[in-house]
């Protein structure tokens, strides 16, 4: 019996600013979760991990985040991932100051 692979973003952090960004589908990092690709297949999340491991000029420490699909893209599933995209929190910068 197989076990049910949960849906995963690719997150990371951005090497030059250190705020959360996320993966697309057309292989751009984007600081919007909405825009991520969903990936709801355990080889295909593989093969995108490696592809965003591969540009460490880029993006510092990926990895996979479960997910769900929502009305205007992913969600993120676990407190972790939502607080992750709010931005930095020591003060009201970026992210936050567009709440």
């Amino acid at each position: 019996m197989s076990r049910h692979f949960t849906p995963k973003v690719i997150t990371a952090n951005d090497l030059m600013l250190g705020d959360a960004i996320w993966l697309t589908e057309d292989d751009r990092w984007t600081r919007d979760i909405a825009e991520a690709e969903l990936i709801e297949d355990e080889a295909h999340a593989t093969i995108r991990l490696l592809f965003a491991q591969a540009q460490p000029e880029i993006a510092v420490g990926p990895y996979l985040a479960d997910a769900k699909p929502g009305t205007t893209g992913p969600q993120p599933i676990h407190f972790r991932e939502a607080f992750r995209t709010r931005g930095p929190s020591n003060y009201a910068h970026g992210k936050q100051v567009e709440v």
